[in-house]
């Protein structure tokens, strides 16, 4: 195979030195012979997670061209800091020990501004905005599935490829490209992957969405991959202590967090609260005060700086107003549509309505109220296991109307 130089890229700064060698260029659709695999290169954003691990090595034994590229996000992100923090230099480490034992060369892709900008900045104004973020969402939508795929395409990459657990299939009838849950369902990551439109889905490999996640850990102990046994993260990636309040005071300013009175629900005070970023709809302790029954945030009024207090069945809400919808099976809701909808990453899909009102808006309605809607969440569209699509969270319509 003839060698080229390799193309350089701003966002590169770590390197494991090895050629990268050209491929061809065949075009087709995803589902294509071992022979044609040879020639279709594929980058894989590897975390230094077990999951993203076996994500490689299963397009490599599939007969991939595959390059490895850990995504400097997060921690050093903070604060103005220009070094990796400790835990971003153990997932880079970690995921070269891989490549290396894999044989697939690893490149350290920088991705901190964008990190800071799209991310970081969201998470901290959503929430001075009394709105619960999803930076998880915000983070597959530019950088991961956004700046990534277009950095791959200057390594001459055919697609990249993550270790998320979900599914692409391909319509060739209506020549389109759908989501679909993953068959863990335990695991499925499809409702954070909503905003993929039909040009990324087209350049997008999820090769864990068919498999479990026992078998993907059963397969990084048969390939002796040293991350076999490495525990998942469960917080933020940008609050390794999982404690989002102290974050916020680091980030902004003390008169940015305004005191101000907690509300029942017939509008009168009944007590002082600490700001609005330290309360989500739903939420039942730190409220700080005893009403002689379990009392829960209702509601969060930034208009007026009130935070909203009632009993749990105040809770449960009919409906919903989304904004910033994204259609994955076709342009734009046309008529009413009868779907499943989640409303957090941890709900079950409940049954509901969906149309297109007014403006960019999509009035969702579902069969059942559903307890804690949350503006800032995402709610997303499903049919069975195919996404729809899905928005972010507006306005609460309210039982009584």
């Amino acid at each position: 195979m003839n060698k080229k130089k390799k193309k350089k890229s701003v966002h590169v700064y770590i390197e494991v030195k090895n050629e990268i060698g050209n491929k061809g260029n065949q075009k087709g659709d995803k589902m294509m012979s071992d022979k044609n695999k040879r020639n279709k290169r594929v980058v894989v954003g590897m975390s230094g997670g077990v999951d993203s691990s076996v994500a490689a090595a299963l397009l490599l034994e599939e007969g991939y061209d595959v390059i490895g590229v850990t995504m400097e996000i997060g921690l050093c992100a903070l604060n103005g800091h220009s070094e990796p923090s400790l835990s971003m230099e153990k997932a880079v480490t970690d995921a070269r020990i891989v490549a290396n034992s894999l044989g697939i060369p690893h490149y350290v892709m920088n991705f901190r501004n964008l990190f800071t900008e799209k991310v970081i900045n969201y998470f901290t104004a959503e929430y001075l905005r009394g709105k619960t973020p999803n930076p998880c969402i915000a983070c597959n939508r530019y950088i991961k599935f956004g700046e990534f795929l277009e950095e791959a395409k200057k390594l001459d990459a055919d697609y990249i490829a993550t270790g998320h657990y979900a599914r692409i299939e391909y319509d060739v009838k209506n020549d389109r490209f759908s989501l679909m849950r993953g068959k863990d369902l335990s695991k499925d990551q499809s409702y954070v992957l909503y905003n993929l439109g039909q040009e990324q889905l087209k350049h997008i490999l999820f090769p864990l969405g068919i498999y479990t996640k026992g078998q993907i850990r059963q397969k990084a102990e048969q390939l002796n991959l040293t991350v076999a046994k490495k525990s998942e993260s469960q917080e933020i990636c940008f609050i390794p202590d999982n404690d989002y309040k102290g974050f916020l005071q680091k980030q902004v300013t003390t008169e940015e967090i305004k005191p101000g009175f907690f509300l029942n629900t017939k509008g009168e005070v009944i007590g002082n609260h600490a700001g609005l970023p330290y309360y989500t709809v739903g939420q039942r302790k730190g409220l700080g005060m005893a009403l002689g029954y379990p009392a829960y945030v209702v509601a969060i009024q930034p208009e007026k700086n009130t935070v909203i207090i009632g009993r749990e069945e105040e809770v449960f809400q009919q409906g919903l107003w989304s904004i910033n919808n994204n259609f994955i099976d076709f342009d734009c809701l046309q008529v009413p549509l009868e779907i499943e909808a989640k409303i957090r990453y941890s709900a079950k899909p409940a049954p509901a309505e969906i149309s297109w009102v007014e403006g960019e808006r999509v009035r969702v309605l579902f069969h059942e109220p559903q307890r804690a809607i949350t503006p800032g969440q995402s709610v997303v569209y499903y049919r069975g296991d195919r996404v729809i699509g899905g928005g972010v969270i507006e306005e609460v319509i309210h039982s009584s109307g």
